[in-house]
């Protein structure tokens, strides 16, 4: 039995706020924004939208999408073009990875606070080397 959410409980809106702290460049970025799920039981779009505000530079546009699917007991994500990105079982704090020859990139979500909940991305590769928080609550 999945204990945390289930894929439809994060359709909507939610406020979004991510650190990025960079060791190779040696600079913390921020994004501000929302993510925005939207489809049905099975399967929904994630839409993140903001601004990434780096040190020293006027505010910027960001935007990503990715594909979330219901899966057995658990929720598969995939890029925006179906390539598939990395597989979760939403307990309270599932871990997944994907990895990108040089890079490898490992994610733990944290679902103990819900409907608050984050997700901590590790990357690592010959020219990358960061961690990447992203806070969600709901929207409103």
């Amino acid at each position: 039995m999945t204990l945390g959410p289930r894929l439809e409980e994060f359709r909507g809106v939610w406020r979004l706020e991510r650190e990025i702290g960079d060791r190779y460049g040696g600079r913390a970025l921020r994004f501000e924004g929302t993510a925005t799920f939207a489809g049905d039981a099975d399967r929904l779009s994630l839409v993140e939208q903001g601004r990434m505000l780096v040190p020293g530079q006027p505010p910027m546009a960001a935007e990503r999408s990715y594909l979330w699917q219901a899966e057995g007991e658990g929720i598969a994500v995939f890029f925006e073009d179906g390539r598939p990105f990395h597989w979760i079982e939403p307990g309270l704090r599932p871990e997944a990875q994907h990895d990108c020859p040089p890079d490898l990139y490992l994610v733990r979500y944290d679902f103990r606070h819900w409907p608050h909940w984050s997700a901590e991305w590790k990357v690592n590769g010959p020219r990358k080397d960061y961690t990447m928080t992203s806070w969600y609550r709901p929207e409103g």
